[in-house]
């Protein structure tokens, strides 16, 4: 009786590697560098100008703040002791203040182009999603790795579908 049960067993195994085995033959592996596809797309460089000009004028607008507060501390030393108690108090009230908005701009300037960079390159960054998929669903690809972020240490049998999405995409 436990030879049967044994035999049986390693026959179910041997059956269920066989099925495994014939199965992860079959898939299909792609690859690309997302990267390179999005240098390629229209409108990128069109998105990366606006974000660029945007960044300049938030630079500029930090660089003004940072010298009317170096301004107004060294007017302050400047003066130093001759500076009665209620006006040292208010110029000391304005720099802090300077100080807190200077914080306060750089903190909401971080969220704000970030998401002006959302902005500009979800729509592209969600064409070339889909034109991939689109692509591994016509070829049959069980899965595509994306070559860009160095995710893939090792890839055998992997087709570079670059070209098939870059024609899709009409590029």
């Amino acid at each position: 009786m436990n030879k049967i049960i044994r035999t049986s067993l390693f026959a179910i195994t041997l059956i269920a590697m066989t099925t495994v085995t014939t199965f992860a033959q079959n898939l299909k592996f792609g690859h690309i560098n997302s990267a390179e596809l999005i240098s390629k797309m229209p409108g990128i460089k069109e998105a990366e100008a606006k974000l660029q000009a945007e960044q300049k004028s938030v630079e500029q607008q930090y660089s003004t703040m940072m010298q009317e507060y170096q301004s107004k501390v060294q007017e302050y030393q400047q003066a130093g002791s001759t500076l009665t108690g209620a006006v040292k108090e208010m110029k000391e009230r304005e720099i802090l203040d300077l100080e807190k908005r200077i914080q306060t701009f750089q903190s909401t300037i971080q969220e704000d182009l970030a998401k002006k960079k959302e902005e500009l390159y979800s729509p592209i960054l969600k064409k070339a999603e889909e034109a991939i998929k689109a692509v591994a669903k016509e070829k049959g690809y069980a899965y595509v790795f994306d070559t860009s972020v160095g995710a893939v240490l090792y890839a055998q049998d992997s087709d570079n579908i670059m070209g098939l999405v870059t024609a899709k995409l009409g590029l």
